[in-house]
């Protein structure tokens, strides 16, 4: 599938959503993927200027088939950020009509910041897979900085939202986070993944874009701590 497997990460404030103070501010990554035989690709976490990602998309020849959301917040989906109105997923579907995957948990929360109703998703368990042509993508529940986050899983990457970070991980001290449930995301949910999957997040929070995980668990300070009452005593 490599061959085939169609993959941009997008950096908003400077592949796309240019001069946007929010974007510039919050550094979130939005990725693209697909299948380019079939020419359709998903969007992940399509925010700030989802009419631009579906521009940059089809100027690659593919086509904007669905989405999947790592979780609900605004920078993510859209919404209102702390005063500021981020477009999202709502436009992106006056744009383009596709479904929209989110875990199932996450689904209320969705409907809840981007005003999108429950009948535009597709909600999922862990261990579901979406495809888009030949392209498989596992999505993995992740709870602990929201009851849904999930990651996905696809040609040798992991797509962890803000989950896991290559230094860090998502904060456990907002509505709906829970750190006990980090804990066992990191210890346990995401322990199956292999070493030389590359890690991609939901934020330009280090020096590189991406990083083997196995170098991940060797630098990564969140992942040090080897019981569940060193992590909370740490991060809680």
């Amino acid at each position: 599938m490599s061959e085939r497997f169609y993959f941009r990460q997008l950096l908003a404030g400077r592949d796309f959503a240019v001069g946007d103070p929010v974007a510039t501010q919050m550094v979130n990554f939005v990725y693209a993927l697909g299948d380019r035989e079939a020419g359709e690709a998903v969007l992940v976490d399509p925010a700030y200027r989802p009419g631009e990602l579906v521009e940059l998309v089809a100027a690659d020849g593919m086509r904007v088939t669905g989405v999947l959301a790592t979780h609900y917040h605004p920078d993510h989906v859209g919404g209102d950020l702390m005063g500021s109105t981020i477009a999202g997923i709502a436009e992106l579907l006056e744009v383009t009509d596709v479904p929209v995957h989110v875990q199932k948990s996450e689904v209320e929360w969705v409907t809840r910041v981007t005003g999108v109703g429950a009948d535009a998703m597709r909600g999922h368990q862990s261990g579901d897979r979406v495809d888009v042509g030949q392209l498989e993508i596992t999505l993995i529940h992740t709870p602990g900085h929201t009851p849904g986050s999930q990651c996905l899983l696809v040609d040798g990457r992991l797509l962890s939202g803000d989950t896991l970070f290559l230094e860090g991980c998502g904060r456990t001290d907002l509505p709906g986070s829970d750190p006990e449930e980090m804990y066992r995301t990191l210890s346990q949910r995401l322990n199956d993944v292999s070493g030389d999957t590359v890690l991609f997040p939901g934020h330009f929070y280090a020096a590189e874009p991406s990083a083997p995980m196995a170098d991940v668990r060797q630098s990564n300070y969140v992942l040090a701590p080897t019981t569940a009452e060193q992590w909370l005593a740490m991060f809680a």
